[in-house]
């Protein structure tokens, strides 16, 4: 147990352990979340798994079903989209605003995160993945004077991490492409390309993770579902 853990009480302990298993699909979608077996793997009694799944399901993250207990919540793929969507416009928008404001030691600290992200491709942590993008894209929103434009971005990021911290985990090669297409995006960026330009390689690149996602095979969700049942 890390030192930080150790600070936690027991219910923040098993919050911050669901949270992450369902948020990088060690938990799947769907997954039945049996308490007593969860505190036994903590060292807990059931009352402070309890309160933690509580507040997962506040989070939308785990519902509850009668004669059944609490699972796992299904991806509401409508609602995923329909975020998707509007991040990209404001994103981009963000985006088209704030390039003639991106330093060049913004661009560096953008290619710096996306090596990064290059270098976890071969052992894909998901969730490790997506904080790091959600750095490099910020590197390019950041600067965007329109306070208001910040704003919604900030809310389309919160309201992405509601809905789950990340896709990756279900289509995990739509990593590599990600990092590639930033690549493209700070070549723009640096060459000093047209902001209009920029903001619909954005909204390109934000819309492109919501279609992988949409298009997987619908049976692989399914198969994943049981071999963790």
């Amino acid at each position: 147990m890390t030192a930080e853990a150790a600070q936690l009480s027991k219910s923040q302990l098993a919050f911050r352990v669901v949270h992450d298993r369902i948020v990088d699909g060690t938990y799947p979608p769907g997954q039945r979340l049996v308490l007593d077996a969860i505190g036994t793997e903590l060292g807990m009694s059931v009352v402070p798994v309890r309160e933690a799944i509580r507040r997962l399901e506040a989070e939308g993250l785990v519902t509850f079903e009668r004669n059944v207990g609490a699972r796992v919540a299904e991806i509401d793929e409508h609602e995923y989209w329909d975020t998707m969507e509007t991040l990209s416009y404001v994103e981009g928008a963000a985006a088209h605003v704030a390039a003639p404001y991106v330093t060049p030691a913004a661009v560096a600290r953008a290619r710096e995160l996306n090596a990064q992200l290059r270098g976890m491709l071969d052992d894909l942590d998901p969730v490790a993945f997506t904080r790091t993008n959600e750095l490099l894209h910020r590197t390019l929103t950041d600067p965007c004077p329109n306070a208001h434009l910040r704003d919604l971005v900030d809310r389309g990021w919160r309201r992405l991490a509601r809905l789950r911290a990340s896709t990756f985990s279900f289509v995990p090669a739509r990593a590599a492409e990600s990092v590639d297409e930033h690549d493209r995006i700070l070549d723009l960026v640096e060459a000093g390309a047209d902001a209009l330009e920029i903001e619909l390689a954005v909204r390109a690149h934000r819309l492109a993770t919501p279609n992988a996602y949409l298009r997987r095979a619908p049976q692989d969700g399914a198969a994943h579902r049981q071999e963790h049942r």
